[in-house]
């Protein structure tokens, strides 16, 4: 069985989406951000870092956080959403790290600067909002070329990336000029899978 501790987030939905479409059995586990359940002894013990998602697996023994190691944990094991031909691997591989070390790190920034934070910075801002836009149209540039990120089979990049890209329309953030970025988010959000999982936990509502 494996034990998922997650909240409602754009990295939590990524394990929840993933646990839903692999049809693994799991025992979700709510970690309350809002109340700090995340700074608990009893959390902290497995993520030192205090951060969602994190997966154990008692089957393996294995217990990870990060959500792009879980993904790719989940993929492996069950020979799911990672393709296995060489080439089409690569490019899921290759784009589950841009969400890991661009996509995420920006559009996080850019909820926060916009929404969270308790002084206004125009200039924090105008940066997040421009580097949101040229990520987006680098996602877009790819979709052009093929249905699905690793090429033609959804996979854990799809996933990934959906997490962020769910959150960004929940928060207003308007992607509907680049058609093929658009296209793509109405067919992931249309699978009864990824359905159920941003309902878990709970359903995000906004910022």
């Amino acid at each position: 069985m494996i034990e998922l501790y997650t909240d409602s987030s754009p990295n939590g939905f990524k394990a929840t989406i993933a646990l839903e479409e692999l049809a693994l059995p799991y025992r979700l586990h709510h970690v309350k951000i809002d109340e700090g359940a995340h700074r608990r002894p009893e959390f902290l013990a497995l993520n030192p870092h205090g951060r969602i998602p994190v997966i154990t697996d008692d089957e393996t023994g294995i217990a990870l956080f990060e959500s792009a190691a879980i993904l790719l944990y989940l993929a492996d094991k069950t020979g799911r959403f990672l393709p296995s031909a060489t080439k089409a691997r690569w490019q899921a591989i290759q784009w589950l790290q841009f969400h890991a070390s661009s996509m995420g790190p920006i559009l996080g920034q850019r909820v926060h600067f916009e929404m969270f934070a308790e002084t206004r910075i125009p200039a924090a801002i105008a940066r997040y909002r421009r580097l949101t836009e040229e990520a987006f149209a680098t996602l877009n540039q790819r979709l052009s070329e093929s249905p699905w990120l690793a090429g033609e089979d959804y996979s854990i990049a799809d996933i990934a990336t959906f997490g962020w890209t769910h959150i960004a329309e929940i928060c207003g953030f308007d992607f509907s000029q680049y058609h093929h970025l658009a296209r793509w988010q109405g067919r992931v959000a249309a699978r009864p899978a990824v359905q159920r999982g941003i309902a878990l936990p709970a359903p995000a509502t906004g910022p």
